[in-house]
C-alpha cells in the first residue's frame, strides 16, 4: 500500500531541509519525490564528481526534482535552469532556497523501511531496502 503527499513550501524555505522535516514529522519510513515543481533563488548542487559543488544566483526554475526519502536523510537529485534556458543538474544540498513557490508530490511505501548503511565499496550510506512482509 502506498499513501501519497502533497506539500507546498513558501519563499525562503531550505528545499532540502523542509523535505526532511516533512518526512520526520509524518515518520514516512521508505517513500519517494515523485515530482517538484518551482522556482528557486538559489541552489547548491553537488555534481557527479562528489567533490565539486555549484552555487548558482537566481531565479532558478526546477525542472526536475526526484529521489528517495527516508527519517535520517533524502537523496534527491535536481536540474534547474537559468534564464537563458541552460540546465544544472547533480545531488541536491542543502541551501537550495525557495524564490515564489514548489510544489512536491511524494508518496509513502507503507509494506517497506529504506535504511542507509556505509557501503565500503561505494564509501558512501547506501539505501537498504526492508520489505516488512517478509
Amino acid at each position: 500500500m502506498m499513501t501519497p503527499y502533497a506539500k507546498r513550501l513558501l519563499q525562503g524555505d531550505d528545499l532540502r531541509y523542509s523535505l526532511l522535516e516533512f518526512v520526520q514529522k509524518n515518520s514516512i519510513q521508505a517513500g519517494s519525490l515523485l515530482s517538484g515543481v518551482g522556482c528557486l533563488s538559489k541552489a547548491k548542487i553537488r555534481l557527479a564528481d562528489e567533490n565539486n559543488v555549484l552555487n548558482l544566483e537566481g531565479p532558478l526554475e526546477i525542472i526536475t526534482l526526484s529521489g528517495t526519502l527516508t527519517p535520517q536523510h533524502v537523496h534527491i537529485h535536481i536540474s534547474v535552469a537559468d534564464g537563458k534556458g541552460c540546465v544544472y543538474g547533480g545531488h541536491l544540498m542543502p541551501g537550495c532556497i525557495v524564490h515564489y513557490t514548489t510544489e512536491l508530490c511524494m508518496v509513502a511505501f507503507n509494506n517497506l523501511n529504506f535504511e542507509r548503511e556505509y557501503d565500503s565499496n561505494t564509501e558512501f550510506d547506501e539505501l537498504v531496502v526492508v520489505d516488512n512482509n517478509n
